[in-house]
Order: C-alpha cells, then sequence, then structure tokens
C-alpha cells in the first residue's frame, strides 16, 4: 500500500454571490456570500465532517467569500494563500460569457484572451505552484483549497494531469466539494461537484 493511497486534496468552491447567480465573471471584486451562500458553506462544512479528513491543512483565497465559507464550513484555522485566489478576468471583469461575445464571438475564459487580466500560462503557472506546495503535506495530512469556480476547475485539470483547458470539462456549483487523490500512485479524480442534497447536475 503506497503512502499516498488515503492522501486526499478537497477543493471546495465558495458559496453564492450575488453576481454568481448571474453568471458574472467575479475575479478580483470581493464580494460577500448572499444568505443561501452562508447555507451552501455550513452545508459544505457537513459533507467535509463526513470525508473524515486527516488533520486537514486549509488553505483558502484571500477574497472574503471564500474566506467566509471556509469560515462557515467549520474551519477555524486557515491559511490564506494569494495563490487561489480566482482567475483575473481584467477588463471582462463583471461581465457575463454573452456580454463579453458580443464583440468576441464564441469567446471562452479556456480558450480567449482577457484583455488587462491573466493569461492561460500564468494561472497554468499558479496551479503549478498550489500543487508543488501541498504535495510534502500530503502524505501525513490532507488538504481543503477553499477558492473560486475557474481556478478551481483549473487545478482539478492539472491535479489529472490534463491542461487547463481541460477545466472546461469540470462544472463546479456554488458551495460544491470535489475529492482529489490517488490510485496505486496515479493521480485521480475521487468525487466531483459534489453538494449536500447530492451531485449537482
Amino acid at each position: 500500500m503506497s503512502a499516498l493511497d488515503d492522501a486526499r486534496v478537497v477543493l471546495l468552491r465558495h458559496g453564492e454571490t450575488s453576481w454568481s447567480t448571474q453568471g458574472r465573471h467575479t475575479g478580483r471584486t470581493d464580494l460577500p456570500l448572499t444568505e443561501r451562500g452562508e447555507e451552501q458553506a455550513r452545508a459544505a462544512g457537513t459533507l467535509l465532517t463526513a470525508l473524515a479528513l486527516r488533520a486537514p491543512l486549509v488553505l483558502t483565497s484571500p477574497w472574503q467569500r471564500a474566506v467566509h465559507t471556509a469560515t462557515l464550513a467549520g474551519f477555524t484555522d486557515i491559511v490564506v494563500d494569494a495563490d487561489l485566489a480566482e482567475w483575473d478576468y481584467g477588463a471582462y471583469e463583471g461581465l457575463t460569457t454573452p456580454q463579453i461575445r458580443e464583440s468576441v464571438p464564441d469567446w471562452t475564459i479556456w480558450t480567449g484572451a482577457v484583455p488587462d487580466g491573466e493569461t492561460a500560462d500564468e494561472v497554468r503557472a499558479r496551479t503549478g505552484r498550489m500543487l508543488a506546495s501541498v504535495a510534502p503535506v500530503l502524505p501525513d495530512r490532507d488538504i481543503v483549497l477553499v477558492g473560486h469556480g475557474h481556478f478551481s476547475r483549473a487545478l482539478i485539470a492539472r491535479w489529472a494531469e490534463f491542461d487547463i483547458l481541460e477545466g472546461r470539462r469540470f462544472a463546479m456549483s456554488t458551495g460544491a466539494l470535489t475529492v482529489l487523490g490517488y490510485e496505486h500512485d496515479a493521480r485521480t479524480i475521487h468525487a466531483h461537484n459534489l453538494l449536500s442534497h447530492g451531485a449537482s447536475l
């Protein structure tokens, strides 16, 4: 049995905000959770308890929607890590994909440019730093990463040894969990987009 067979990295997307309900790209805008978002965070805490994590190390994005989600999920000892911040949407901050497509047809965050924001290569570098930073901890402790939609999806893709472009394959709801781990030393995805009432459609 490998020392990593029991190791898990759990991603938790922050709870709902007023912009997430509208599909608006929310990067550096520091929005609070809605009342429903707070309920989602508490429900995520119940799921996390059920996972019986091994002395979890909890890292969170610096934005309040992530920090508050971690707190409401029941964590008191958290470490803020700037590398968990959401993709910087630059000039597209606050816009929806249909609004962006009015001037850039077929645009997606995964395939299109982001004026004044982060490039895919910059996000790829951040995911690499994040995964490298948690690797030494995993033999002894599980990791919980509390963050955002697009960056979490990029992390999932990189964990599975895909390019971050394939983050488009892993839709992630607000307040949802994804459980990453190993099987026979190979990185795997144990569960994805878990919510308190079951996987989201």
